[in-house]
């Protein structure tokens, strides 16, 4: 498994623009940086108080700060908004209910470059648009090596050295009506306490199989054989079969896959000639719902046979 990537993204404006349906109406530096989750609406520094201020985050300027701006002459007005814009570089600046934007606010921004972009939404709105956009955006992040299924609704993520068939099980998943997420490469991302698992973009939709090549499975199959992304509810470990190797025969151990911070079920599943893994994986998924619902069928049996 990768390092954790620790949370920085640099976003181009149009796409940042795009995601969270903003107008964009000074371009600035060209460019996002963003490193936290939160964001600033500047009142209190507005008013003088600049303890905590965190330069890193999104401003969002809303009817109040707008006001309260407002109500200054504009030599004083320029006066707070230079000292608001000379703290640090601000990421960017968004103004919410369309709101226009004060000339001395404009001039500041084209003299550090910050870019401003502006928005018919109320301001609470947009807090909410912004926080869920960089919850996602910055999540904690690793990548494995593996291939990411939904199967019965359930996000199956099928590990093991290369070669030992996950592919090709993944291949044959497809055919009984599941839907690949990733293949080769999955990205994994923390948020809140769910892991959620997509392709890297390049290589969406794409599948390795030896002997064949490379095939897009989504061309192939049609965009109900794949879907972007699914949260991570079990993990399949597949190695050949090791005689000398004692295998969980009832499943009443408990074993689990830590994948940044989070423990999630793990079951080892040995390959060899004859075993139809495909109806296995589609088993433990199954079995994994029950699981996730509070009935486990290995516990049952337990109870009643002690209970004799």
């Amino acid at each position: 498994m990768n390092e954790t990537i620790l949370p920085k993204e640099t976003v181009m404006l149009d796409k940042f623009a795009s995601d969270l349906g903003l107008e964009m109406l000074y371009a600035g530096r060209g460019i996002i940086t963003l490193t936290t989750i939160s964001v600033d609406r500047p009142g209190l520094r507005l008013a003088g108080f600049f303890s905590y201020f965190d330069t890193q985050r999104i401003m969002v300027i809303g009817l109040t700060e707008h006001e309260y701006m407002h109500s200054f002459p504009s030599d004083q007005r320029m006066e707070k908004i230079k000292k608001l814009f000379n703290c640090g570089e601000i990421p960017c600046v968004v103004f919410a209910r369309d709101l226009p934007v004060l000339p001395e606010f404009m001039e500041c921004a084209r003299a550090t470059s910050t870019p401003i972009f502006r928005t018919s939404k109320m301001t609470s709105s947009l807090i909410v648009d912004l926080s869920i956009y960089l919850n996602r955006l910055l999540a904690p992040m690793t990548t494995v090596h593996g291939v990411l299924m939904d199967v019965f609704g359930a996000g199956i993520l099928l590990m093991g050295n290369s070669g030992v068939g996950k592919s090709e099980t993944a291949m044959e998943l497809i055919k009984r009506g599941h839907r690949l997420v990733a293949d080769d490469s999955v990205v994994i991302r923390r948020i809140e306490n769910e892991l959620v698992g997509t392709a890297p973009d390049r290589i969406r939709y794409f599948m390795e199989l030896r002997g064949i090549g490379i095939i897009n499975v989504k061309n192939m199959y049609g965009s109900g054989a794949v879907m972007t992304e699914k949260e991570i509810e079990l993990v399949m470990e597949l190695e050949p079969w090791r005689k000398d190797k004692e295998y969980d025969r009832i499943g009443g151990e408990e074993n689990v896959e830590t994948i940044l911070g989070i423990n999630v079920p793990k079951l080892t599943i040995p390959v060899s000639a004859g075993r139809n893994l495909a109806i296995l994986i589609e088993v433990a998924a199954r079995d994994q719902r029950l699981k996730n619902m509070g009935y486990d069928a290995a516990s049952e049996l337990i109870a009643r046979t002690i209970g004799r």
